[in-house]
């Protein structure tokens, strides 16, 4: 088998038994054997799974709590208040995406291939969940693709909101870069193949917010079957389950984030770069059995019943041009994922999931 080729079937792994990758080793680096094996065992996780759960010892946690609540506060406003801040003129790339909005992919074709199908009707409907878009990192002195790097939205009555989403989001940034450079390590690339691609990338730090005062049934979706259009994505630890994924092998997996630590998931980017060596992981959210636990928790606490997620969308340059590296490179490889602009490829994804037009104005 070739190394670009798909990894034979990875064997059944349950929740509990995941690796959990502590970046210690390799941020502090006293031990080579353990960060480099580190390293290998991330790149065969990405291959055979299409996530990562690591813990990181530059994040405090309680900088999610404090995420969360202000979030959860946020989307508990009416929604004539948050529709204040919905730029749908810049294909909700920041600012808020209302409840019922986007429509993930018809993704139905795949279904045959997989050992439990998910709960996404075909074609699926429009999503339970609204979503704030926040950009982070630093915006490109020049770009082919203005709207999809436009200013950030600071909704009124939040005078905490840019210090909290800050702060969060830079933790997030800084445990996607340091996967970055052990992925590139993994595979025999350099160590900055992928963080050199995003510099100036259109970063989002994406909470999706669920209303479980509306949404309360069980099997009741939230977030269709789908995968993400950039490159990594990150997530603190929920506190309402319902989150599941698909290996590659076609196995569901109900994830569970242990206390402190991190979920990474492969997006359309990274399968691009790697030549489809990492798949885009498909995933979805629905009300589980444990969902409604975690509603009876928070009704004992007092807390508003909104399921928010505290995820960063990690994105690879506009600009820059997305295609095969290294040893993924290969005429057939390079035949299915073209050399094309991330900046397009996004575009082209937005007008799929019915928040684009596809070709978005440039300057």
């Amino acid at each position: 088998m070739s190394n670009v080729e798909e990894s034979k079937q990875a064997p059944r792994l349950e929740m509990d038994d995941y690796p959990v990758i502590d970046l210690s080793n390799y941020l502090n680096k006293t031990d080579d054997a353990a960060w480099k094996q580190d390293c290998q065992t991330i790149s065969k996780l990405l291959n055979e799974y299409g996530f990562l759960i690591v813990r990181d010892p530059r994040v405090d946690h309680k900088e999610n709590d404090t995420f969360l609540d202000m979030l959860e506060q946020y989307y508990n406003q009416s929604d004539e208040v948050k529709k204040t801040d919905v730029r749908s003129e810049l294909h909700y790339q920041v600012g808020i995406t209302p409840t019922r909005t986007e429509r993930a992919r018809d993704h139905c074709h795949t279904y045959d291939n997989l050992k439990e199908k998910p709960q996404t009707e075909c074609p699926p409907e429009l999503d339970n969940k609204l979503r704030f878009f926040w950009r982070m990192g630093e915006q490109p002195p020049q770009t082919e693709f203005q709207q999809l790097n436009a200013d950030p939205v600071i909704p009124a009555g939040f005078p905490q909101w840019a210090d909290v989403m800050n702060k969060w989001g830079s933790l997030m940034l800084s445990a996607v870069g340091t996967v970055s450079e052990m992925m590139a390590l993994g595979w025999d690339l350099p160590v900055d193949a992928f963080t050199k691609l995003q510099k100036y990338a259109p970063h989002l730090l994406g909470p999706t917010g669920s209303d479980l005062n509306t949404f309360n049934v069980p099997d009741t979706l939230l977030a269709s079957y789908h995968y993400d259009l950039n490159f990594l994505t990150i997530h603190g630890r929920s506190r309402f389950p319902g989150l599941s994924v698909w290996a590659r092998d076609g196995s569901k997996i109900k994830v569970k984030v242990p206390q402190g630590c991190l979920l990474l998931q492969a997006g359309k980017q990274l399968e691009w770069l790697t030549g489809g060596y990492v798949l885009a992981g498909f995933h979805e959210v629905v009300v589980a059995e444990e969902t409604l636990g975690a509603i009876q928790k928070a009704k004992a606490d007092g807390r508003p019943l909104w399921r928010v997620s505290s995820t960063l969308f990690g994105h690879i340059a506009s600009d820059q041009v997305l295609e095969p590296l290294g040893k993924f490179a290969n005429e057939q490889t390079l035949q299915k994922y073209p050399p094309t602009k991330a900046g397009k490829q996004v575009q082209d994804e937005l007008a799929a999931i019915k928040l684009g037009k596809g070709e978005i104005a440039s300057n």
